[in-house]
């Protein structure tokens, strides 16, 4: 009976944490549509009816080389609910990320997705830092052409290209929709920006320091 209990407690408790990311899909698939009047209202988007689904639903064209010349030396291009209308529901997305020599894809988060990347050609410095409860511990790998590693879900974590050449990956992410926050460009870039009394506190620096932060042009690789 024990035996039971513990099998019907761990059954809730991976019950649980399946449904606070996408929920499983309740039919064979759900394409997106943008007309609400025809639709009905799943996982925050609206489906078009099955019958109706088409190849091109399924299908990106091209994931081609990212254009690196930029301040951060890398490229973004995800391949999200946003381009492909039929990962609507399915949980999972991808992106591509180019860099140029010493080309950095910057301390970012991702709110709804766990990532997992792998490395296609090139050399890779890449790393993630725990929560507060574990003493913000840094995790970090150099990574080669085959190697795999994995950013959990939520942590800020980054990708340098350590290597003399171009380097080119591939992340696949939990989530249709995993959403991206690029930590520079949030603090200090904000719309209307974060007051300068609560950075220079939150950073114990000088305000011209943060007055200095703010004015710069923080870009967005992807």
């Amino acid at each position: 009976m024990k035996v039971v209990y513990f099998l019907v407690a761990l059954l809730a408790l991976t019950s649980s944490g399946v449904f606070a990311y996408d929920p499983s899909p309740l039919q064979d698939f759900c394409v997106a549509i943008n007309d609400t009047k025809t639709g009905v209202f799943v996982n925050g988007k609206f489906c078009k009816d099955p019958k109706l689904a088409k190849a091109e639903d399924f299908f990106y064209y091209g994931l081609g080389p990212g254009n690196t010349s930029n301040p951060l030396g890398s490229k973004v291009t995800p391949v999200t609910i946003n381009e492909i209308l039929g990962l609507n529901t399915l949980g999972i997305s991808l992106a591509r990320i180019d860099f140029a020599p010493k080309g950095l894809n910057p301390p970012h988060t991702h709110p709804r997705g766990t990532e997992i990347l792998v490395v296609l050609e090139g050399t890779l410095y890449v790393g993630f830092v725990s929560s507060n409860q574990d003493n913000n511990r840094l995790f970090t790998k150099v990574l080669n052409k085959g190697d795999v590693f994995v950013f959990p879900i939520g942590l800020i974590h980054f990708q340098l290209n350590v290597g003399y050449g171009n380097a080119v990956a591939i992340a696949a992410l939990s989530s249709q929709n995993p959403g991206v926050i690029t930590i520079a460009n949030a603090v200090f870039g904000s719309k209307p920006p974060i007051s300068k009394e609560v950075l220079t506190k939150a950073f114990q620096v000088d305000g011209n320091v943060i007055d200095y932060l703010q004015k710069q042009f923080w870009y967005n690789n992807s």
